[in-house]
């Protein structure tokens, strides 16, 4: 599976500009949306169980649920990527270069511990 980002940009400007949105697109309010939509999505996971979590495949229309948020959690993310001509796959690698150096395997293997306590 791969993302064409060119296409997506494309029309996420498209229909940024058809509705005359692109006004409120600045860096601020994309980052609030992109939160906004994050916490859509974790609240649906709020209360389940971690065992629940893993079996809500099952559930057809959560999953859609699921699928809209994070849809929208991408919108948003792409869209402030684009407007700050942030290159993606870039920013991902070199970001995890430095995670790579925060967490050597040999610290951080089977340990959920931020880089400072281990």
């Amino acid at each position: 599976m791969s993302l064409d980002l060119k296409k997506i940009y494309e029309y996420q400007r498209k229909f940024a500009d058809d509705r005359d949105w692109k006004q409120f697109h600045n860096p601020k309010n994309l980052a609030m949306a992109l939160s906004v939509e994050a916490s859509e999505l974790l609240e649906i996971f709020q209360w389940l169980t971690p065992e629940q979590s893993q079996s809500i495949k099952k559930d057809d229309p959560l999953m859609e649920s699921i699928s809209d948020e994070v849809s929208d959690t991408l919108y948003y993310l792409l869209r402030i990527a684009d407007i700050l001509n942030i290159d993606l796959e870039q920013a991902l690698y070199k970001k995890m270069k430095k995670n790579e150096e925060k967490y050597p395997i040999e610290k951080s293997k089977g340990i959920a511990k931020k880089y400072n306590q281990l």
